[in-house]
């Protein structure tokens, strides 16, 4: 008696499925990778730290990393581990895991100032014209630069602890907003908030004067 042939259907089904699956995790992997790869991290401090134990002192390192991808994203992180490299790794992760997006005016700087707190640390913000650069200190300006920020006046009055620096920077960041956003909560035009431009207004003027 001739066996039938085994049809394609099911089995080839599931097969394919499997493929399309394995096949979508490795874009998704790569996506990751992709992503990685254009984050710009920042070592901002590490600390070594011993705990006393029976034989002796046990030795661990404390990292604290600042990650962002030049264009408007930051976070930060920090780890802890026995090794320096390991400390670091775990940094980078929870820093990229904790990501925000501020808002900037041109692309360089902020659109208004701002005041950050965290703890003992008090930070302020000020925008800053074009060609001014980064004017902070050494935790605040990791931060400026991983954000992708060019022109901006920082100043800490408190403590110098990197963690708290860095936390009441990120404060102050989490608070910043663009007319935009104003406008639209408030069901208005940018126009209507800003008022007209002064390039505008300026070119009017020379106008006027030149049919005079």
């Amino acid at each position: 008696m001739a066996r039938e042939p085994r049809s394609g259907g099911e089995g080839g089904g599931e097969g394919d499925r499997r493929r399309g699956r394995g096949r979508d995790r490795n874009n998704d992997n790569r996506q990751e990778r992709q992503d990685g790869d254009e984050l710009k991290d920042k070592l901002v401090t590490i600390n070594r730290v011993a705990k006393v134990v029976k034989g002796g002192r046990r030795f661990s390192f404390a990292a604290l990393v600042v990650v962002g991808d030049q264009k408007g994203r930051v976070g930060w992180g920090a780890g802890k581990a026995r090794e320096v490299p390991e400390a670091i790794r775990k940094a980078t992760e929870r820093a990229k895991r904790g990501m925000i997006r501020v808002p900037m005016r041109e692309g360089r700087t902020l659109h208004h100032d701002q005041v950050g707190e965290f703890g003992a640390g008090r930070v302020i913000l000020r925008a800053a014209p074009a060609g001014t650069g980064i004017i902070a200190g050494g935790p605040m300006r990791a931060v400026f630069e991983t954000l992708g920020m060019g022109d901006v006046v920082a100043k800490c009055t408190g403590t110098t602890n990197p963690h708290n620096m860095v936390k009441a920077t990120f404060a102050a960041l989490g608070k910043c907003t663009s007319p935009r956003a104003v406008a639209a909560r408030r069901g208005k035009k940018v126009s209507d908030l800003l008022g007209p431009r002064k390039d505008a207004a300026a070119d009017g003027a020379a106008a006027e004067g030149a049919n005079v």
